[in-house]
């Protein structure tokens, strides 16, 4: 078995071995990874955060060997907490890094870090003003930064930064946590999850107070969310079904 670490700012993860196939997720700065297959060109993985396996470039990691990748996993997380940082490289060169990157890991590629960082476990009520940190961020399928990001990569990487950890897709993520059986039950932070016609889960959003709730569709965006589900007022309609609410902290 081979093992990796991301030594980029961000990389794609792909369904299949090619530049033109599907975005399913990204890696961030310092991630860590299983490779499942190595190959010249491309690579397939499992990242250790959440289990999502893809493809990446070869030649955008660093493998590793089973004793530093199980050293690297017990250091304690350290997360970037600012929209955009900077790494500093041995050459003195600088790396951009978001928020999110993992930079507890820095040392081990010999870059530095003097910038701010999450770490440990926070209060759920935390969690809102978190996300309000990605508001307007552009929608992008398969995205987990400021600069792109999907609904599910939303509430993944807040809840990361708070110290929770949540799966990477909404369908996934709905099978965690307890359900709540009405709106009125919720509290800041919880998820709400939305079906499509098909009676699958394809949209989540974390709740905020008063019945608002804040989502990726088009941008990070807050809207209004009642029992029939997410309300936009630009557009005046609802815009997604609501199927279960869901505590996971």
């Amino acid at each position: 078995m081979k093992y990796g670490i991301c030594n980029l700012s961000v990389i794609p993860l792909r369904a299949e071995a090619n530049d033109t196939s599907e975005l399913v997720s990204q890696v961030l700065y310092g991630e860590l990874f299983k490779v499942l297959e190595y190959r010249k060109k491309w690579s397939r993985i499992r990242l250790h955060s959440d289990g999502y396996e893809g493809w990446i470039d070869s030649k955008q990691f660093v493998l590793l060997n089973e004793e530093d990748y199980t050293s690297l996993l017990k250091l304690p997380i350290q997360l970037a907490s600012d929209l955009v940082d900077f790494i500093t490289t041995s050459e003195n060169q600088l790396i951009s890094i978001c928020l999110g990157s993992n930079i507890h890991t820095a040392t081990y590629l010999k870059h530095s870090f003097g910038g701010k960082s999450f770490s440990g476990i926070l209060p759920k009520q935390k969690l809102v003003e978190t996300a309000l940190l990605y508001l307007n961020t552009p929608y992008c399928w398969g995205g987990k930064t400021p600069f792109g990001i999907d609904c599910s990569g939303l509430t993944q990487m807040v809840y990361k930064l708070n110290g929770y950890k949540l799966l990477r897709d909404a369908s996934e993520q709905a099978t965690q946590g307890e359900v709540l059986s009405f709106i009125e039950e919720s509290e800041p932070g919880d998820l709400a999850f939305f079906d499509n016609e098909e009676g699958n889960i394809t949209h989540v959003g974390i709740i905020m107070q008063d019945n608002y709730i804040i989502h990726a569709h088009g941008k990070v965006r807050i809207d209004r969310i009642d029992h029939s589900g997410i309300f936009n007022y630009e557009l005046n309609k609802h815009t997604h079904k609501l199927r279960v609410i869901k505590r996971v902290v």
